[in-house]
């Protein structure tokens, strides 16, 4: 089964993606069981393809037409199964899909304008997609759960890869940080809860709206695309619980007072609540750190590094004890990105730790030194530099656990294969006279070889 970029993150918004665009006609081009599948499920897929600028094969549609017929097959072998996908886990998915576009489009009431639907039939609309992406899901798991691949495989794998197609990898590294974030002396932090207090006299007088003072005066780093505003639910964990809690506790135009937050201090105002989601919008204002501060945390991780250096303190402890960075319990003081590797490539890296790098040694300690980070927050950090690698050729080597991910995904992929040769006859399938040479739809539904 052929394998593209641009199928997997297409199909996977499967159960968004069709929500969001006027549909003109609503032909049945597959029947797979009780299932159904509509010509709109491969065009509106394909145009959102095309706005992401994914580059099309000239048979796209037949892959598409492939992977949904699977993605029927899978959910209705694992209804037999009774594999469990609760409605709870559906109805949360639903709930952050709407989060999703609301936050892209501004308001539900856009969302309505777009689809020609009410928030609650799109809602609607997107459950059954959902729940048989789910269901899909658990099937594939279930069916390569025991596969496993050895180093023998590993090599084999490796060695049928044409030289001159070995990827070239640039320099990765792994490190580590302790921060502090100094605290701001009493003065700043009254200065900063006096600008929120004018905001929000501001705007309840009607001078001033929300939406002007926080895209002139807020300090939260998202303010640029979204001046502000968010869509919280009550069944969201991620937030701050003071920001949260607040938020949450406010009638639609109510301007909170001032609270404080892990991020700083905020006023929030409430623009609208529809059930158990309410949207709004806040400014963010830091208290400035002064260079007194700044040299307190200085001093305190360089003591730090001493005792690191002398080994009467292992990192991980060190992270623990002295860390203020919040991710730094769930990652051992590691800096990650964006897919939770801890291996990160140098150009995604901020480019005011590369100076720093560029002077450490594998398993040296720098010298503490402040930053700010993405938040626009001041801190201090001290940077322990793991390992590096430099550029180069993919090898065994270098490059094992890589080379060994993609075999068993191949391993995977070819048990995913056999199971669709020997059950697809045991499904029924309809497609239309347009998809029937596909030679993508029949290399999963030929009958098994005796």
């Amino acid at each position: 089964m052929k394998q593209l970029v641009f199928i997997a993150a297409v199909f996977l918004s499967l159960a968004a993606q069709a929500q969001t665009k006027k549909v003109v006609a609503e032909k049945i081009i597959g029947v797979v069981g009780d299932r159904i599948v509509l010509k709109s499920d491969i065009d509106n897929q394909l145009n959102d393809a095309r706005s992401k600028d994914y580059e099309l094969p000239p048979d796209a549609n037949c892959y598409l037409m492939q992977q949904l017929i699977i993605n029927k097959m899978l959910a209705i072998q694992a209804e037999k199964d009774s594999l469990p996908v609760s409605d709870e886990e559906v109805e949360a998915d639903v709930d952050n899909r709407i989060r999703y576009f609301i936050q892209q489009y501004g308001s539900k009431e856009v969302i309505e304008q777009i689809t020609g639907k009410t928030i609650y039939q799109f809602r609607d609309e997107m459950r059954e997609p959902i729940k048989e992406g789910k269901l899909a899901s658990a099937m594939r798991n279930k069916i390569v759960e025991n596969i496993k691949i050895t180093p023998n495989e590993v090599k084999a794998y490796f060695d049928k890869i044409p030289k001159d197609s070995l990827s070239f990898y640039e320099m990765e590294l792994e490190i580590g940080e302790i921060v502090v974030y100094p605290k701001a002396g009493r003065e700043m932090e009254e200065y900063a809860q006096e600008e929120l207090k004018e905001f929000k006299r501001q705007v309840e007088a009607g001078t001033k709206k929300m939406e002007f003072l926080a895209s002139q005066y807020s300090e939260d780093p998202g303010v640029k695309e979204n001046a502000g505003m968010y869509v919280l639910n009550r069944s969201d964990k991620q937030w701050d619980p003071t920001f949260f809690n607040t938020a949450m506790s406010l009638k639609e135009g109510q301007v909170s007072r001032v609270i404080k937050s892990k991020f700083g201090y905020h006023i929030i105002q409430c623009l609208s609540r529809n059930g158990e989601e309410v949207t709004v919008r806040h400014i963010l204002k830091i208290p400035r750190i002064n260079d007194e501060d700044i040299r307190a945390a200085i001093y305190k991780l360089d003591t730090i590094r001493v005792r690191l250096i002398a080994g009467s303190i292992k990192f991980g402890e060190a992270v623990s004890k002295y860390s203020d960075e919040p991710s730094s319990k769930f990652t051992g003081g590691r800096k990650t990105d964006q897919e939770g590797s801890s291996v990160i490539t140098i150009d995604k890296l901020d480019k005011d730790i590369i100076p720093v790098l560029e002077k450490l040694q594998p398993g040296e300690y720098s010298q503490p030194a402040a930053f700010t980070d993405e938040q626009g927050k001041k801190g201090v950090r001290m940077v322990y530099l793991i390992s590096r690698t430099q550029p180069h050729r993919e090898n065994l080597k270098d490059d094992y656990s890589k080379i060994a991910a993609r075999a068993l995904e191949q391993k995977k992929e070819r048990e995913l294969e056999k199971w669709f040769i020997k059950n697809s006859s045991t499904f029924f399938v309809q497609i239309d006279e347009e998809y029937k040479s596909c030679e993508a739809i029949k290399a999963i539904l030929r009958t098994p070889a005796k």
